[in-house]
């Protein structure tokens, strides 16, 4: 039986989240279809685009992402700092980039004076924003709806487009997050959609290299901070070069055409005490692996503590890929 997404986000102990979206009928809907011979490849770009705009407009950013032929696969982080300094003004001004909003919100944007009673009933709207703009479930929401609704209107058809629900799972620790990452990086390349990270279209690692070429970090994605220390700067806890090149090596190893080893950025590994064999593994079956919560066992332990379960989903294997690593 599905679970409340409230019972799965605990932003206490992560704040990254790997979320999932697959496509319902029989037709690669994101892709060729091989049945009627259609090419819908241009919707991938309809998903990429929403998704990048979405990031702009959340207090939710984006780590990673693979926009595939019948599935899209995104890692976010939930700022809720972000969302916590943002006054009034600016929960409204960021949800009417997306939604109408309501005849208070846009007399309060206008600076219209409000009578008390209208002050109470906006400030009840603007608490209810504020929860919305750091939720996966309404970035989920507002970036799966209008993509049904252009597929459908495209199809001249109605229905789902997507599944009922998305897929989501915490990732508890950096080595958690790292193997993630890499492994919706490489889903083209699992896929044999592509022969290189750089070739992979609609992925977050394309437009990471095409960054890191001029010397700079997309504006778009969370940006690499670095190994972690004190007073680090908001972002992810890797060198952008040691990861970049930690995908590429990645990469080569899991085609079975080309030989390939993890050696540069082997460090990276190292550091996170993660022997090349459970990397290796995690980043071609990280979803098989993981339904649930991944991280190591002190994560998940504290994790299912505090979300009151009973049973820790998934101890086995993160266990066993995760049991050298330190948190």
């Amino acid at each position: 039986m599905p679970k409340a997404r409230k019972t799965i986000v605990s932003v206490e102990d992560t704040p990254f989240y790997h979320c999932v979206s697959r496509c319902v009928r029989r037709a690669f809907l994101c892709g060729e279809d091989l049945y009627s011979g259609n090419n819908y490849e241009h919707r991938r770009e309809w998903v990429e685009n929403r998704l990048l705009e979405l990031a702009d407009v959340f207090a939710v950013e984006i780590c990673a992402y693979a926009v595939m032929s019948n599935h899209l696969h995104v890692v976010l982080r939930i700022d809720i700092e972000l969302v916590k300094s943002w006054s009034d003004f600016d929960v409204l001004t960021q949800w009417h980039k997306l939604f109408k909003g309501t005849p208070l919100s846009h007399k309060f944007i206008k600076g219209e004076k409000l009578s008390k009673w209208d002050m109470k009933q906006l400030d009840e709207q603007v608490a209810e924003y504020r929860h919305r703009l750091a939720d996966i479930s309404w970035f989920m929401r507002s970036l799966n709806e209008p993509i049904a609704r252009l597929a459908n209107k495209e199809d001249k058809c109605s229905g789902r487009f997507w599944e009922g629900r998305f897929k989501s799972q915490a990732l508890l620790d950096e080595g958690a997050l790292l193997a993630c990452m890499a492994y919706v990086d490489l889903n083209p390349i699992r896929a044999k959609m592509t022969d290189s990270p750089e070739q992979s279209d609609f992925t977050s690692i394309q437009r990471r290299i095409k960054s890191a070429l001029k010397g700079e970090q997309p504006l778009e994605l969370l940006p690499f901070s670095g190994n972690e220390r004190l007073n680090m700067p908001n972002g992810l806890p890797f060198v952008a070069e040691d990861y970049l090149l930690l995908v590429e090596e990645t990469g080569r190893c899991i085609r079975t055409d080309k030989k390939g080893s993890i050696l540069r950025s082997a460090h990276i590994l190292e550091r996170l005490n993660l022997p090349t064999e459970n990397w290796l593994r995690l980043c071609t079956e990280f979803g098989v692996l993981f339904k649930g919560a991944a991280g190591n066992m002190q994560s998940l332990t504290l994790y299912c503590e505090r979300m009151d379960k009973l049973r820790r989903g998934g101890a086995a294997n993160c266990q066993r890929w995760f049991s050298s690593m330190i948190s």
